[in-house]
């Protein structure tokens, strides 16, 4: 199976090794990531302008592109996937937003939402299954306590990002679970890092990172893992437990993690 894949720009730069572990992780699960042509960065927030087109064109093009090759779209980044699922959603329902940003691009045939938008972990919960994870694993982490770290930013808006409960998430317990390992759940796993503020307000941001990381500590977690970059980069600095994507870990468990450490110096 392939999918139109779009990295976003931080998988290009700080984050190139969710992408590489992604990638080597995806071919021994047997599917493949077809990334898009030209792609550019799709803004990191979504505007709540109702009149902003210009910085969801971007998107827009991705979402296209992923049309045009009749494949779904996968993204890996919570706020790429964040931005993109939102404009796709104001593409299809939206009508004042569809015909300016349409006419604005002059496609052969417009854009009306036709895509389907999906995060790496819906492939893995969707379409491969966590029982043939299971099945396919060489190397559990057995014995390794995990907390899952979402964020907001694939739980909200809930009705429209359509990922998983908001309030009692349970897709990334169990892919932990899929790769041997214990699933740790603690309250804060769903509560802002404060990604958006971390530049402005660094002692707010901390404090929240730090409430996160005491939390899943005290429930026994010894790692957190996240598919968020900006998240990442917030735990990390508290220092409370070390921090990993998810996708690391799951190359680990599929035996492929040295070939990711290859595919990340290609890209």
């Amino acid at each position: 199976m392939k999918y139109s894949y779009y990295p976003g720009c931080t998988l290009r730069t700080k984050a190139k090794d969710l992408d590489a572990y992604a990638r080597v992780s995806a071919k021994a699960l047997g599917f493949e990531l077809e990334e898009i042509e030209d792609w550019q960065c799709c803004g990191g927030v979504y505007p709540l302008g109702t009149d902003e087109i210009a910085s969801k064109l971007s998107s827009v093009r991705a979402l296209n592109e992923a049309k045009e090759k009749g494949q779904d779209l996968i993204t890996l980044c919570s706020a790429c996937h964040h931005v993109i699922k939102r404009v796709n959603d104001d593409m299809k329902n939206v009508e004042d937003i569809r015909v300016r940003a349409n006419n604005y691009m002059q496609l052969e045939t417009p854009y009306a939402g036709e895509t389907n938008v999906l995060h790496f972990l819906e492939v893995l919960r969707d379409r491969v299954g966590f029982d043939k994870i299971r099945e396919l694993v060489v190397n559990p982490l057995t014995g390794k306590k995990i907390g899952a770290y979402y964020g907001c930013l694939l739980l909200r808006p809930s009705q429209l990002m359509a990922f998983d409960n908001p309030e009692n998430p349970t897709i990334i317990e169990d892919f932990i679970r899929a790769i041997g390992a214990e699933p740790v759940v603690y309250p804060y796993r769903n509560e802002c890092c404060g990604g958006y503020i971390s530049l402005k307000e660094k002692d707010m941001a901390k404090n929240m990172c730090d409430k996160i990381s005491e939390s899943a500590e005290g429930f026994g977690a010894e790692m957190l893992i996240t598919a968020c970059p900006l998240c990442l980069y917030n735990l990390n600095k508290s220092a409370k437990l070390p921090v990993y994507y998810f996708t690391e870990l799951l190359a680990e468990a599929l035996g492929v993690k040295k070939a990711a450490k290859e595919e990340e110096a290609k890209l």
